[in-house]
């Protein structure tokens, strides 16, 4: 890809970045060798969280002994001073270090802002005096608080979803930022998981100034398609636009992203693969779905009590008990025998 100054930070960072989240469903040993294999392909920025399990301690792992080499970015979902403090020490810990590079507010539903009643930016601004943290950034999947956000001035960073089948307003978000000079982290880069084509991904991306992309890479395969694009960055041919508007196609109006920000369910159900799954088995093969567990799975859809919880938690405000409902009628079809 090429280097890029994150904003105002002045932060040079290799315009592809590793999303930290997946590694929680691999060993140590297997985190570590693609955490250090991305740095030696040139990644620089790598994003966790103190929600991410056991995520810390892994790039902790990874980066011991050469933190000045890379940019850690971690966050905070605390709703309380005392919460705050309590995670920033834990990160601190098991990072491995004294510093974070870019502490982030976690999808909070408000914007913090110095002398609320929550002290979470009074707080933040502390530990950055402390020297604790360098930069101050915002993470959100809400269109009015991410707005909010920026016309406040008061983050450094800000992480938003940002895609090629992202909605003008949500694109709009970028564009917004790079005129106040934040620097913005794509999130969802490839949807959740619904983008598959990760040339695609990163050749778009590619052509829009100021953007960092951050990956969620579990497996070696995956890291080597983004890593192949440092030095050789994808062009847009006529094969990789025709997957974009492929997907644009199949993907446009009300879809599930499968941010999980809905779960918990009280009654069990797995909403943020449920809620998606009519698109998955178009997309990739439904063996996950027409398996024992995954037949277990969909059939708690129908323990539904219409409770609405989860259309009150969604930041995208789709309907989800009506999705949920939509996505079990086409898995019956799909178990029966018949086409999507």
């Amino acid at each position: 890809m090429a280097k890029m100054t994150l904003g105002r930070t002045g932060l040079a960072v290799e315009q592809s970045g590793f999303g930290a989240l997946p590694i929680q469903r691999i060993s140590e040993a297997e985190a570590v060798h693609l955490l250090r294999k991305a740095y030696e392909g040139g990644m620089n920025y790598f994003d966790t969280a103190r929600a991410y399990t056991d995520s810390e301690q892994k790039v902790g792992a990874a980066f011991a002994g050469m933190r000045d080499k890379v940019i850690i970015a971690t966050k905070t979902m605390a709703t309380t001073v005392e919460g705050f403090w309590k995670d920033l020490e834990e990160s601190l810990r098991l990072l491995q270090t004294d510093y974070i590079d870019v502490y982030q507010f976690h999808n909070p539903s408000f914007c913090p802002k110095p002398g609320d009643e929550s002290g979470l930016y009074d707080a933040m601004l502390e530990a950055q005096r402390q020297g604790k943290v360098r930069f101050i950034g915002f993470t959100n999947h809400r269109l009015d608080v991410a707005h909010e956000a920026i016309d406040s001035g008061l983050y450094d960073v800000l992480m938003f979803p940002y895609s090629y089948i992202s909605s003008d307003k949500e694109l709009a978000v970028a564009d917004a930022c790079l005129k106040a000079g934040m620097g913005f982290v794509a999130m969802k880069a490839l949807c959740g998981g619904l983008i598959m084509n990760g040339r695609a991904a990163s050749g778009w991306i590619a052509q829009h100034e100021g953007v960092l992309p951050i990956w969620g890479i579990q497996r070696e395969r995956e890291l080597d398609e983004f890593l192949a694009g440092i030095p050789t960055p994808p062009v847009l041919d006529g094969e990789l636009l025709a997957v974009i508007e492929k997907d644009r196609r199949e993907l446009q109006g009300d879809f599930c992203r499968g941010c999980g920000y809905c779960m918990p369910c009280p009654m069990g159900i797995q909403i943020n693969s449920c809620a998606r799954a009519s698109v998955m088995m178009r997309r990739a093969p439904a063996i996950n779905f027409l398996c024992e567990e995954g037949q277990a799975m969909m059939k708690k859809i129908e323990d539904c009590i219409g409770c609405g919880q989860c259309a009150a938690k969604c930041p995208y405000g789709l309907n989800t008990p009506e999705l949920l409902r939509r996505n079990y009628e086409d898995f019956k079809e799909v178990l029966a025998g018949k086409p999507l």
